[in-house]
């Protein structure tokens, strides 16, 4: 749709592409016009920190900030006891009390380099969800809440009908996330004056049914903004490297292995990422993006060291540049890593062809050991599968091989 926006938001969330659908253009961006308006995105504690994955959602309440609106990073202390079934195959395992506090502990840290909290009105707050969940009568909440959701509407939700097409299990437990979520919408209302849910795209049932509920309850006019989910130019999901998820904390992966993350976009993913991850002008990130060759490395250098400063702060991608420029343009000291290069007729190829070939290993079945012993590393993260294969988009940029700790070579795509 052709939409022209007067709130600086919405119009910088169109501009640089966070923007997939909204409940109510018009009506939101006549709102956010009417000062420091509160808007929240939840984040269920799975794990002890956020990965890539969430970065998206985590600038989407960057930009809402710096234009004036209000964050809300709203803790899925209660919501995570049940887990979120949304385009999962499987249900999630449960967690206790006491795993989840840890993992919120883990995830906070994350936040407060990307939004600044305090009493302000347009300083950020973190909410629990326990707060109101935990104390839930469940008869009163089946009279109260419950009598406003349609089985049948809910069950065309596409998260759930993905399920129930594939035959899959979905359990009474998780069925009752949906609503719970949208209590946390109406609550954050009632209580915060919260206006605006954001998330991705696959959340979009779960929102619209939070807007529904506040609506017929407590009569209070609230929006939602979804973004798309993404995923890179080669088809993969956004937060994964070869050797695992790309966490947020660096004490579960360093700066430099998170550097080395954006510094291997593939060229066309560049100019998309300049404009979601940073924020630099627009016009600057389609610039760089349109650059071909080698240049286009610098590009994904110049990617890196912004994505990297918001995160882990200057000093960090500073360090990440300057060990990456050594190990790969002079060795590690001083001397040019051996490189192999691949034909692209030869993909894909085994990583243990690829350590074969490297002269890194002898033969396939030393360099199964080598793996299996953790002794190989890819871009200096443990390589742990030996089934893993190469393909173009794998080394779009060179990969680097190490056998312990001294050993290395580059592979590069010729």
């Amino acid at each position: 749709m052709t939409y022209h926006p007067k709130s600086d938001f919405i119009h910088t969330m169109m501009e640089r592409g966070f923007l997939a659908d909204c409940t109510d253009y018009q009506g939101l961006d006549e709102a956010l016009l009417k000062g420091a308006q509160p808007g929240y995105i939840g984040f269920d504690a799975t794990a002890k920190s956020l990965h890539v994955g969430s970065l998206i959602q985590i600038m989407m309440l960057r930009w809402l900030q710096k234009t004036g609106g209000k964050p809300i990073t709203l803790m899925g202390g209660g919501t995570t006891k049940v887990g979120d079934p949304s385009f999962r195959a499987d249900e999630r395992p449960l967690m206790g009390p006491e795993q989840i506090d840890a993992n919120i502990a883990g995830i906070k840290k994350v936040f407060s380099a990307y939004l600044t909290y305090g009493d302000g009105p347009s300083d950020a707050l973190m909410i629990n969800n326990a707060e109101w969940l935990d104390d839930l009568n469940y008869l009163d909440f089946l009279r109260d809440i419950g009598r406003h959701f349609s089985i049948n509407r809910m069950l065309s939700f596409e998260s759930v009908k993905s399920r129930l097409d594939r035959e899959q299990s979905l359990s009474f437990l998780e069925f009752n996330y949906m609503i719970l979520q949208a209590y946390d919408f109406m609550e954050l209302h009632r209580r915060y004056g919260c206006i605006l849910q954001m998330g991705g795209s696959d959340q979009w049932g779960n929102i619209v049914n939070g807007i529904d509920l506040t609506r017929r309850v407590i009569d209070g006019e609230v929006y939602g903004l979804t973004s798309p989910l993404l995923t890179t130019s080669d088809g993969k999901k956004m937060g994964k490297s070869q050797s695992g998820a790309v966490w947020l904390n660096p004490d579960m992966l360093s700066p430099y292995e998170f550097w080395q993350f954006w510094r291997n976009t593939t060229d066309a993913d560049v100019g998309r990422f300049l404009k979601l991850y940073t924020e630099m002008p627009v016009d600057e990130c389609d610039r760089l993006g349109a650059l071909e060759g080698s240049e286009i490395n610098e590009a994904k250098v110049r990617l890196a060291n912004e994505v990297t400063t918001l995160l882990h702060g200057a000093e960090a991608a500073t360090a990440a540049e300057a060990t990456a420029r050594e190990v790969f343009e002079k060795g590690g000291v001083g001397d040019d890593l051996p490189t192999l290069t691949i034909a692209p007729a030869d993909l894909p190829l085994s990583i243990v062809q690829a350590i074969v070939r490297s002269g890194l290993a002898g033969s396939g079945k030393e360099a199964k050991r080598l793996i299996a012993e953790n002794g190989a590393r890819i871009d200096d993260q443990p390589l742990t599968d030996a089934g893993l294969m190469l393909d173009a988009g794998a080394l779009s940029s060179p990969i680097k091989l190490s056998a312990g700790k001294k050993r290395h070579a580059l592979v590069t795509l010729g």
